[in-house]
């Protein structure tokens, strides 16, 4: 009975928290997966069983195919400007040109905007875009550029707006990954390339880039999934307008959801958005095991 009591025993400190998950974790996504089957779902008493028709419709929904071309917009920019930055920024708070000192106080202010919550970079971006803010002001001495730009409320510009914020709040966790990752590679590497008469170019491309790409797929997997469910910055600046202009595919569902209640379609929006994830998710499980062996 004891080795009994041994070998359940880690299942039964686990059993709290297995059950919190599938209270609110797996039932809901199974609910949701089962409304994306039905017609009317919540909002009538009998639902009616509708099998695929739903998927049918949402793919010849013209909001719903231009939600998906501007998450993939944002989502692809997103991501590369995240990468490049990041990359950018560990590298140069990793060389040997600033001072211990330097480097501190640099390194504080470029982790400033991953340290803001979702709320206070929308606040903060929405005074300072607005066309009596300081970035009309400052762009005033450019004559090309008027000081009076609606840079929210423009379609044209609007989605590019939302991408430089995301950009801006984002790259610290990718400077933060990449630094710990150089910080990793052995100097030893880099001087025996040097003395084999490798450039900064080449050491680059043939010792950093391949220490460095287990960690860069694992945060551009990671920054991919988070990216395409972002919804609070967006909902706050713009409500996915001007005319849908920064409309994703989060702000499509939650608009379906709770200002059209059409909850079977938002499912069937959601539960397709699952599908991506889960795919995306299972290459970053495989990725990390590759990385462990």
């Amino acid at each position: 009975m004891k080795l009994t009591g041994k070998k359940t025993a880690p299942y039964r400190y686990l059993a709290p928290t297995i059950l919190l998950m599938i209270v609110f974790m797996v039932i809901p996504i199974c609910m949701v997966i089962g409304y994306s089957f039905v017609d009317k779902a919540v909002v009538s008493q009998n639902p009616q069983f509708v099998g695929l028709e739903n998927y049918k419709t949402i793919f010849a929904d013209n909001e719903y195919i231009g939600a998906i071309s501007n998450t993939i917009i944002f989502v692809v920019v997103s991501v590369v400007a995240h990468l490049i930055l990041g990359m950018l920024f560990a590298m140069l708070l990793n060389s040997k040109y600033f001072k211990s000192r330097t480097k501190t106080i640099a390194r504080v202010i470029y982790i400033l905007p991953w340290v803001f919550t979702a709320s206070v970079v929308a606040i903060l971006w929405k005074l300072m875009l607005q066309p009596s803010g300081i970035v009309n002001y400052l762009l005033s001495i450019f004559p090309q550029i008027s000081r009076n730009t609606e840079w929210l409320s423009n379609s044209s510009i609007a989605l590019a707006v939302i991408c430089f914020i995301n950009i801006w709040c984002g790259y610290p966790f990718y400077m933060i990954s990449i630094l710990a990752g150089l910080q990793g590679i052995s100097g030893d590497l880099y001087e025996s390339a040097a003395i084999d008469g490798s450039t900064a170019v080449k050491s680059f491309l043939h010792i950093t880039i391949p220490q460095l790409k287990p960690i860069l797929i694992s945060i551009a997997m990671l920054d991919f999934i988070w990216t395409l469910q972002s919804f609070n910055v967006i909902w706050m600046l713009t409500g996915g307008g001007p005319v849908n202009a920064t409309e994703t595919l989060s702000i499509y569902i939650y608009k379906k959801a709770f200002q059209k209640v059409d909850y079977s379609m938002a499912a069937t929006a959601a539960t397709i958005l699952l599908v991506v994830c889960i795919f995306i998710a299972v290459f970053y499980v495989r990725q990390q095991k590759k990385v462990r062996e």
